[in-house]
């Protein structure tokens, strides 16, 4: 019973990193930056995975879609890559998970379910990585435009809710490994 709690736990646990970083995705503001006047904030540049965009201080937003695949930054083609991969395979995670799960019905013997569950972890471990890699990778561009001296675009930068997201995932998938295993160990 310990076991099958701990396997629901575990399973409840990598479905909300697997939301997390499909959310994290389409986030818009993964990158932003502002541009002060005087005494107002005269415009702010946001970026994120698929476009740029800009507002003005009355609040109207110009955006531009990157055009073409190839003529996308390689940190960016990267990303986006990465990010896809974690919700990819975060998916297939589940599915693996939901048939090695002992409270199934599906997924053969007590044996075969320890297999296919065992799979189900390393699958979300490697979403984890994807992810983690994929916005660290992100967060290091920014960062390393931001203290080079010759970089002269905007130089107030903020990372958003992506880093924190992303990191996050990384861990919940990370402590869904670790029930998963346990609770096979009790089988």
């Amino acid at each position: 019973m310990a076991s099958t709690a701990s396997e629901i736990i575990a399973f409840m646990v990598s479905i909300s990193g697997w939301v997390l970083v499909s959310s994290t995705l389409p986030t818009d503001y993964w990158k932003v930056s502002t541009i002060d006047g005087t005494v107002i904030t005269t415009a702010t540049y946001w970026a994120n995975l698929w476009k740029t965009c800009v507002t003005d201080s009355t609040g109207v937003s110009n955006c531009k879609d990157f055009p073409s695949m190839l003529a996308l930054d390689g940190y960016i083609q990267a990303c986006r890559g990465l990010m896809i991969a974690a919700v990819s395979l975060g998916f297939f995670g589940s599915i693996f998970a939901l048939f090695g799960m002992k409270c199934t019905k599906v997924g053969g013997s007590d044996k075969a379910k320890a297999k296919i569950a065992c799979l189900a972890g390393i699958v979300f471990i490697l979403s984890g990585l994807c992810s983690m890699t994929g916005c660290s990778l992100y967060a290091n561009k920014i960062t390393t435009e931001f203290f080079d001296p010759l970089y002269v675009e905007q130089k107030s930068v903020n990372l958003r809710l992506h880093m924190t997201a992303g990191h996050i995932s990384w861990i919940l998938q990370k402590i869904r490994y670790l029930l998963f295993q346990t609770s096979i160990n009790n089988m």
